[in-house]
Protein backbone atom coordinates (compact mmCIF):
# COMPACT_ATOMS: atom_id res chain seq x y z
CA UNK A 1 0.00 0.00 0.00
CA UNK A 2 1.28 3.31 -0.85
CA UNK A 3 1.33 6.61 1.34
CA UNK A 4 -1.50 7.79 -0.19
CA UNK A 5 -3.37 5.24 0.47
CA UNK A 6 -2.83 5.75 3.97
CA UNK A 7 -4.36 9.32 4.34
CA UNK A 8 -6.97 10.13 6.59
CA UNK A 9 -8.78 12.47 4.48
CA UNK A 10 -10.62 13.81 7.10
CA UNK A 11 -7.29 15.04 8.87
CA UNK A 12 -5.72 16.59 6.96
CA UNK A 13 -3.26 19.46 7.56
CA UNK A 14 -4.95 22.19 6.03
CA UNK A 15 -1.46 24.47 5.96
CA UNK A 16 1.75 22.66 5.08
CA UNK A 17 5.17 24.74 5.00
CA UNK A 18 8.35 23.62 3.43
CA UNK A 19 11.64 24.55 3.78
CA UNK A 20 13.42 23.23 -0.03
CA UNK A 21 16.65 21.97 1.40
CA UNK A 22 19.68 20.30 -0.54
CA UNK A 23 19.86 22.36 -4.19
CA UNK A 24 23.40 22.62 -3.96
CA UNK A 25 24.61 19.23 -2.12
CA UNK A 26 22.58 16.91 -4.72
CA UNK A 27 23.83 19.40 -7.76
CA UNK A 28 27.73 18.78 -6.49
CA UNK A 29 26.76 15.02 -5.87
CA UNK A 30 25.87 15.08 -9.94
CA UNK A 31 29.20 16.69 -10.64
CA UNK A 32 27.41 19.92 -11.19
CA UNK A 33 27.13 23.47 -10.25
CA UNK A 34 25.22 24.59 -7.91
CA UNK A 35 22.62 26.20 -10.57
CA UNK A 36 21.69 22.51 -12.15
CA UNK A 37 20.41 21.63 -8.52
CA UNK A 38 18.48 24.42 -8.17
CA UNK A 39 17.06 24.56 -11.95
CA UNK A 40 16.25 20.87 -10.98
CA UNK A 41 14.39 21.66 -7.65
CA UNK A 42 12.07 23.31 -10.04
CA UNK A 43 10.28 20.04 -10.80
CA UNK A 44 9.86 18.91 -7.21
CA UNK A 45 8.48 22.59 -6.40
CA UNK A 46 5.93 21.91 -9.65
CA UNK A 47 5.44 17.96 -8.31
CA UNK A 48 4.30 18.80 -4.78
CA UNK A 49 2.06 21.84 -5.79
CA UNK A 50 -0.07 19.26 -7.58
CA UNK A 51 0.60 16.64 -4.91
CA UNK A 52 -1.20 19.47 -2.65
CA UNK A 53 -4.20 19.76 -5.33
CA UNK A 54 -4.58 16.16 -5.37
CA UNK A 55 -5.15 14.98 -2.39
CA UNK A 56 -7.03 18.58 -1.20
CA UNK A 57 -4.40 20.58 1.12
CA UNK A 58 -5.28 24.29 0.76
CA UNK A 59 -2.49 26.07 1.96
CA UNK A 60 1.71 25.48 0.44
CA UNK A 61 4.13 28.07 1.68
CA UNK A 62 7.78 27.45 -0.12
CA UNK A 63 10.44 28.82 1.90
CA UNK A 64 11.98 29.86 -1.63
CA UNK A 65 14.42 33.02 -0.89
CA UNK A 66 15.35 33.89 2.44
CA UNK A 67 16.83 36.96 3.29
CA UNK A 68 19.94 35.60 4.56
CA UNK A 69 20.67 34.13 0.53
CA UNK A 70 21.30 37.57 -0.20
CA UNK A 71 24.77 36.80 0.76
CA UNK A 72 25.70 34.08 -1.42
CA UNK A 73 27.58 34.35 -4.24
CA UNK A 74 26.43 37.27 -7.09
CA UNK A 75 26.06 34.52 -9.61
CA UNK A 76 23.94 31.99 -8.03
CA UNK A 77 21.78 34.71 -6.97
CA UNK A 78 21.28 36.41 -10.53
CA UNK A 79 20.74 32.67 -11.17
CA UNK A 80 18.15 32.00 -8.76
CA UNK A 81 16.40 35.30 -9.95
CA UNK A 82 16.26 34.24 -13.36
CA UNK A 83 14.94 31.10 -12.62
CA UNK A 84 12.97 32.41 -10.55
CA UNK A 85 11.25 35.02 -13.36
CA UNK A 86 11.16 32.15 -16.04
CA UNK A 87 9.43 29.65 -13.82
CA UNK A 88 6.53 32.22 -12.73
CA UNK A 89 6.53 32.96 -16.45
CA UNK A 90 6.27 29.04 -17.49
CA UNK A 91 3.87 27.97 -14.77
CA UNK A 92 1.36 30.37 -14.37
CA UNK A 93 -0.68 28.67 -16.67
CA UNK A 94 -0.37 25.40 -15.05
CA UNK A 95 -1.27 26.93 -11.82
CA UNK A 96 -4.87 28.27 -13.07
CA UNK A 97 -5.25 24.80 -14.87
CA UNK A 98 -5.07 23.39 -11.22
CA UNK A 99 -6.80 26.00 -9.48
CA UNK A 100 -3.86 27.33 -7.71
CA UNK A 101 -3.73 30.73 -6.55
CA UNK A 102 -0.48 32.47 -6.24
CA UNK A 103 0.99 34.59 -3.46
CA UNK A 104 4.01 35.75 -1.96
CA UNK A 105 5.31 37.08 1.61
CA UNK A 106 8.42 38.57 2.32
CA UNK A 107 10.99 41.83 1.35
CA UNK A 108 9.21 41.57 -2.02
CA UNK A 109 10.34 45.34 -2.97
CA UNK A 110 13.63 44.00 -2.44
CA UNK A 111 13.72 41.74 -5.34
CA UNK A 112 14.76 42.70 -9.00
CA UNK A 113 12.09 44.85 -10.66
CA UNK A 114 11.72 42.43 -13.19
CA UNK A 115 10.85 39.53 -10.72
CA UNK A 116 8.93 41.89 -9.09
CA UNK A 117 6.90 42.41 -12.22
CA UNK A 118 6.14 39.32 -12.90
CA UNK A 119 4.97 37.82 -9.65
CA UNK A 120 2.08 40.79 -9.41
CA UNK A 121 0.93 39.66 -13.15
CA UNK A 122 1.29 35.88 -11.88
CA UNK A 123 -0.38 36.28 -8.60
CA UNK A 124 -3.09 38.89 -10.86
CA UNK A 125 -3.66 36.30 -12.95
CA UNK A 126 -4.36 33.67 -10.58
CA UNK A 127 -6.22 35.38 -7.89
CA UNK A 128 -9.36 33.82 -8.87
CA UNK A 129 -8.37 30.44 -8.19
CA UNK A 130 -10.08 28.75 -5.02
CA UNK A 131 -8.02 24.75 -4.86
CA UNK A 132 -4.94 25.72 -2.98
CA UNK A 133 -3.32 28.82 -2.24
CA UNK A 134 0.54 28.43 -3.02
CA UNK A 135 2.82 30.77 -1.18
CA UNK A 136 6.41 31.79 -2.25
CA UNK A 137 8.15 33.40 0.72
CA UNK A 138 11.02 35.60 -0.70
CA UNK A 139 13.22 37.34 0.53
CA UNK A 140 11.86 36.41 3.69
CA UNK A 141 13.17 36.57 7.09
CA UNK A 142 10.90 35.95 10.30
CA UNK A 143 12.88 38.51 12.40
CA UNK A 144 12.30 40.97 9.88
CA UNK A 145 8.34 40.12 9.48
CA UNK A 146 8.26 40.49 13.30
CA UNK A 147 10.17 43.72 13.78
CA UNK A 148 8.08 45.25 11.21
CA UNK A 149 5.31 44.06 12.43
CA UNK A 150 6.14 45.36 15.54
CA UNK A 151 6.57 48.87 13.78
CA UNK A 152 3.22 48.99 12.31
CA UNK A 153 1.69 48.67 16.34
CA UNK A 154 3.97 51.16 17.74
CA UNK A 155 2.72 53.68 14.71
CA UNK A 156 -0.54 52.81 15.39
CA UNK A 157 -0.31 53.01 19.08
CA UNK A 158 1.53 57.07 19.29
CA UNK A 159 -1.69 57.56 16.55
CA UNK A 160 -3.77 57.06 18.92
CA UNK A 161 -5.41 54.42 16.15
CA UNK A 162 -4.73 51.35 18.54
CA UNK A 163 -5.02 50.96 22.41
CA UNK A 164 -2.36 49.37 24.22
CA UNK A 165 -4.20 47.24 25.82
CA UNK A 166 -5.54 45.93 22.91
CA UNK A 167 -2.46 43.96 21.59
CA UNK A 168 -2.48 40.64 21.85
CA UNK A 169 -1.71 37.53 19.86
CA UNK A 170 -4.68 38.07 17.04
CA UNK A 171 -4.14 42.06 16.47
CA UNK A 172 -0.20 41.25 16.68
CA UNK A 173 -1.00 38.04 14.07
CA UNK A 174 -2.93 40.56 11.90
CA UNK A 175 0.12 42.92 11.21
CA UNK A 176 2.43 39.87 9.75
CA UNK A 177 2.61 39.31 6.00
CA UNK A 178 0.39 36.00 6.48
CA UNK A 179 -2.30 37.69 7.78
CA UNK A 180 -5.38 35.53 5.61
CA UNK A 181 -3.09 32.56 5.83
CA UNK A 182 -3.47 30.16 8.64
CA UNK A 183 -0.70 28.70 11.14
CA UNK A 184 1.08 25.62 9.21
CA UNK A 185 0.31 22.26 11.01
CA UNK A 186 2.73 20.86 9.29
CA UNK A 187 6.81 21.65 8.61
CA UNK A 188 8.52 19.94 6.14
CA UNK A 189 12.19 20.24 5.61
CA UNK A 190 14.62 18.00 3.06
CA UNK A 191 18.17 17.49 3.36
CA UNK A 192 18.81 16.07 6.68
CA UNK A 193 19.44 20.21 8.38
CA UNK A 194 17.09 19.94 11.96
CA UNK A 195 16.10 23.76 12.38
CA UNK A 196 13.78 26.43 11.22
CA UNK A 197 16.20 28.73 9.62
CA UNK A 198 14.18 31.89 10.29
CA UNK A 199 11.22 30.63 8.66
CA UNK A 200 7.70 31.46 10.02
CA UNK A 201 8.74 31.61 13.74
CA UNK A 202 5.22 32.93 15.03
CA UNK A 203 3.46 31.14 13.05
CA UNK A 204 5.10 27.77 14.05
CA UNK A 205 3.92 28.13 17.42
CA UNK A 206 2.44 24.90 17.35
CA UNK A 207 3.55 23.25 14.05
CA UNK A 208 4.64 19.63 13.38
CA UNK A 209 8.21 19.35 12.34
CA UNK A 210 8.71 16.13 9.65
CA UNK A 211 12.79 16.14 8.89
CA UNK A 212 13.73 13.75 6.07
CA UNK A 213 17.18 12.99 4.41
CA UNK A 214 15.99 12.79 1.11
CA UNK A 215 17.60 16.47 -0.79
CA UNK A 216 14.67 18.71 -2.19
CA UNK A 217 15.26 17.91 -5.60
CA UNK A 218 14.69 14.19 -5.09
CA UNK A 219 11.75 15.07 -2.90
CA UNK A 220 8.20 14.15 -5.16
CA UNK A 221 4.67 13.61 -3.92
CA UNK A 222 5.12 10.23 -2.60
CA UNK A 223 7.75 11.74 -0.03
CA UNK A 224 4.72 14.19 0.65
CA UNK A 225 2.21 11.59 0.82
CA UNK A 226 4.55 9.68 3.48
CA UNK A 227 5.28 13.66 5.50
CA UNK A 228 1.15 13.57 5.77
CA UNK A 229 0.87 10.01 7.20
CA UNK A 230 3.30 10.45 9.84
CA UNK A 231 1.70 13.96 10.84
CA UNK A 232 -1.51 11.84 10.85
CA UNK A 233 0.03 9.46 13.61
CA UNK A 234 0.60 12.13 15.80
CA UNK A 235 -1.08 13.43 18.83
CA UNK A 236 -1.85 17.77 18.87
CA UNK A 237 -2.69 18.35 22.37
CA UNK A 238 -1.48 22.42 22.44
CA UNK A 239 -1.13 21.84 26.27
CA UNK A 240 -3.45 19.92 26.88
CA UNK A 241 -3.55 16.22 28.18
CA UNK A 242 -4.53 13.13 26.10
CA UNK A 243 -7.46 12.19 27.96
CA UNK A 244 -8.97 15.88 27.25
CA UNK A 245 -9.20 15.19 23.33
CA UNK A 246 -11.43 12.11 23.84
Amino acid sequence: MGFKEQIDYSRLPKHIAVIMDGNGRWAKGQGKMRVFGHEQGVLSVKDIVEGCVEVGIEYLTLYAFSTENWSRPKEEVDALMQILISTINKETETLNKNNVKLNAIGNIESLPQECINDLKEAMDKTSHNQKCTLTLALSYSSKWEIVNAAKKIAIAVKNDTIDINDIDENLFSSKLTTVNIPDPELMIRTSGEHRISNYLLWQMAYTEFYFTDVLWPDFRRENLFEAIVDYQKRERRFGKISEQLN
